[in-house]
């Protein structure tokens, strides 16, 4: 039977893995999985249960029931492989079934802000969903999916993400002709994403959408100059006539259901 103190984390990697390390902390026990067998040990030092588990368009490899048995909530932290060709829809497809069969209602989703379209709007939870790049549109599938066999999935769609030694900049510092240097930045620190889905499984709150994304939304080109001077890079240069649509990107639910108040700044 499922433990409610026990959790299942699919995908440890940048951001699974010190959620998993916070869950421990707060007393559950903690199953994880990796797509490498050569972090299996790691995952293990660390305290975590862990199970090799791969999903693909083709279907699941790995003990993918041992690591689903006995949980009382599933985090799916598997990002889409676009570029690699995958159909994330297809991974959830093969994945619903073996859920069903643990017996686990309450599903929780890493999704993405790319869900809602670049149109120069402020958006919100209850803003419909309008994709308008291809990864977008297969978490926007799979989160239809889950919900549909899943109920209690709770869909968290989170802003760019940043943390440790993970930053937007590094990959835009010293490039030149950047787009859009007016759109606003949506991003949210690695620790804000550990502290709101802590808050999801405290307050019980499945079933429901959250934005994750940090309340400041400076412009690309007054965010990324100034980030590159704090870190000593080459400043991006920006287009001024290459004007792309953006969007604002809140997080009611967060402050409203879940009571969370953001501790990281940009």
């Amino acid at each position: 039977m499922p433990d409610k103190q026990t959790i299942a984390i699919l995908g440890c990697g940048w951001l699974g893995l010190p959620l998993a390390k916070a869950l421990l902390a707060e007393g559950y026990t903690v199953k994880g999985s990796t797509t490498a067998a050569g972090k299996l040990p790691h995952l293990q030092d660390a305290g975590i249960a862990p199970y090799l588990v791969s999903l693909s368009e083709k279907g699941i490899t790995g003990s993918v029931a041992g690591f689903l048995e006995g949980a009382g909530v599933l985090i799916i932290d598997v990002p889409p492989k676009v570029k690699g060709g995958e159909s994330y829809p297809g991974k959830m497809r093969h994945l619903i079934p073996y859920v069903t069969n643990a017996k686990i209602g309450k599903v929780l989703l890493v999704s993405s802000t790319s869900v809602y379209a670049d149109d120069n709007s402020i958006v919100t939870e209850d803003t419909r969903p309008n994709p308008d790049s291809e990864s977008g549109k297969q978490l926007l599938e799979a989160e239809m999916l889950l919900k549909m066999a899943l109920p209690e999935t709770t869909v968290l769609r989170f802003g760019g993400l940043f943390g440790g030694d993970r930053h937007p900049v590094f990959h835009l510092a010293g490039r030149e002709n950047l787009a859009a240097p007016d759109a606003p930045v949506n991003l949210i620190h690695r620790d804000d994403c550990i502290g709101i889905i802590k808050a999801i499984i405290q307050k019980q709150a499945w079933g429901q959408v959250f934005n994750g994304v940090a309340p400041a939304h400076p412009t690309r080109k007054e965010y990324y100059t100034a980030k590159a001077a704090e870190l000593g890079l080459e400043n991006p240069k920006f287009d001024h006539a290459e004007v792309l649509a953006g969007k604002i990107v809140t997080s009611a639910n967060i402050h409203g259901v879940l009571g969370y108040a953001y501790k990281k700044s940009l």
